[in-house]
């Protein structure tokens, strides 16, 4: 074999070489955007050096030979020092083949919305998610209109969702949750129908729901908890049924009855109904959600009966705080394998806690079981979950010596006020964020933890900071 074609000529290496490594422009505008940085403690830039190929710096990506095409920087926020401070550079318009930016998680990125944007004709996914814009969106968002995603999550953005939003045909998602935004949801929203994903949750909307929802075939998620929103579930909703995962609703002003066509979301996996002034029965049709692994309809107004629902398994379920007497723990939901989070507070429970047997225990993570009629001791069931991160079991008839619950290291919230529990506090409750034992039968010297003195009030013998000193 001939060695030559091991080998190129010095010239077409120097070519080569050239022509792979990163535009000019496209690198000085990269560098115009890292000097709008002011802090970078965990040096997410570092890379970012002049004289070293852009293409190869760290978040660059060059899909297009020595073109700049997507930017990608994201901190991470179990890491207190992986954040970025500073502005979002106008230099971003000087970088024509860009059709991603994804800034996410950098939390102290400022300024308004970057309309260096709407230079850019390329670009086709816009994520900047959880940082520190703020101001209006622009009025002229919609002239994005060649947009695919829009996420700007998790900022600082005010006043009401421009009107030509409805120029954004080709998204297929659109999140602006977590904002500070405000009025009534636009009908203009209608005209975006490749959706498959919409979150306005947690903001400051207010009007009714709207009632367009025949105009998404292929919605899969929709998220709108946590307004101000009014009125009942509108009947457009049902149109979404066929592919509908998630339906996000609680924490409004929604009033009315839930729906009967709710049993019609055969796809459903997630219905949050929560904190409304929703009324009447829980739908029969809810035995055909055999998918459904979270489901949370709590301090609402819902009477009995409570149909028996014909789950395979279910992850979270809340029905706290509204008006059912249940008797006993559903069997449906003491059979799941999979179950992590249960709450039944003052759901009209009357049973010997040591009766209920769940088939799994492993996955649990919250129980709240406050304020119904439930009598014996726990410790058989909280000595078996080795994953436990709360338990309340509040205002019941709990009777149990303290120091035979094994404080599993995960448990960091707990909640046995107004019972009958006995015996001392064990030197496991050290560890915990919440504690309250108050107004039971407890007696003896406490560990020294940081918890208020309220939380061991009412009992009959207890001493020792934050009570008074034992004699």
């Amino acid at each position: 074999m001939n060695p030559s074609l091991f080998f190129l000529p010095f010239p077409l290496l120097f070519i080569f070489n050239l022509a792979s490594a990163c535009n000019l422009a496209d690198q000085n505008a990269l560098l115009a955007f890292k000097s709008a940085i002011t802090a970078d403690p965990s040096g997410i830039l570092t890379s970012w050096k002049s004289g070293v190929d852009c293409c190869t710096w760290a978040g660059v990506t060059c899909s297009i030979p020595n073109r700049v095409t997507s930017l990608s920087l994201y901190g991470q926020l179990d890491r207190p020092n992986a954040f970025l401070s500073g502005t979002i550079s106008a230099s971003l318009s000087n970088l024509p083949y860009l059709d991603g930016i994804y800034l996410v998680n950098l939390r102290n990125i400022s300024g308004p919305f970057p309309t260096s944007l709407f230079k850019l004709p390329k670009l086709l996914f816009v994520y900047i998610e959880n940082n520190k814009l703020s101001g209006q969106l622009p009025a002229a968002i919609g002239n994005m209109s060649q947009l695919e995603a829009l996420s700007l999550e998790g900022n600082r953005f005010t006043g009401p969702i421009p009107s030509s939003i409805s120029k954004l045909t080709r998204l297929t998602q659109l999140k602006l949750g977590s904002n500070l935004l405000t009025g009534s949801i636009p009908i203009g929203i209608q005209q975006l129908k490749s959706l498959t994903f919409l979150s306005l949750e947690r903001n400051r909307f207010t009007g009714p729901v709207p009632d367009f929802w025949g105009s998404f075939p292929e919605l899969r998620i929709l998220r709108l908890s946590h307004n101000k929103l009014t009125g009942k579930i509108p009947r457009s909703i049902s149109a979404l049924a066929p592919k509908l995962n998630y339906l996000e609703l609680g924490h409004n002003s929604i009033t009315g009855n839930i729906p009967e066509f709710l049993g019609n979301f055969r796809a459903l996996d997630t219905l949050d109904l929560s904190s409304n002034f929703i009324s009447g029965v829980v739908p029969k049709s809810f035995r055909n959600l055999t998918k459904i692994f979270n489901l949370d309809l709590s301090r609402n107004s819902l009477v009995d009966p409570f149909p028996e629902l014909l789950v395979k398994g279910i992850e979270s379920l809340d029905l706290s705080y509204n008006k059912f007497h249940l008797g006993k723990i559903p069997k449906w939901v003491t059979s799941s394998p999979i179950i992590y989070s249960l709450k039944l507070a003052k759901c009209g429970i009357k049973m010997k806690l040591d009766d209920w047997k769940p088939s799994e225990t492993y996955f649990y993570d919250y129980i709240d079981l406050s304020e119904n009629e439930i009598w014996s001791s726990p410790v058989n069931l909280l000595n078996r979950t080795d994953y436990l991160v709360g338990f309340w079991g509040a205002g019941n008839k709990l009777n149990f010596k303290l120091q035979d619950l094994r404080i599993v290291k995960r448990l960091k919230y707990l909640d046995l006020s107004r019972n009958l529990v006995s015996g001392k506090v064990p030197g496991g409750v050290v560890g915990l964020e919440k504690l309250n034992v108050s107004y039971n039968h407890l007696c003896g010297r406490l560990p020294a933890t940081k918890v208020p003195a309220a939380s061991f009030l009412g009992n009959d013998c207890l001493c020792g900071a934050p009570l008074p000193s034992c004699k």
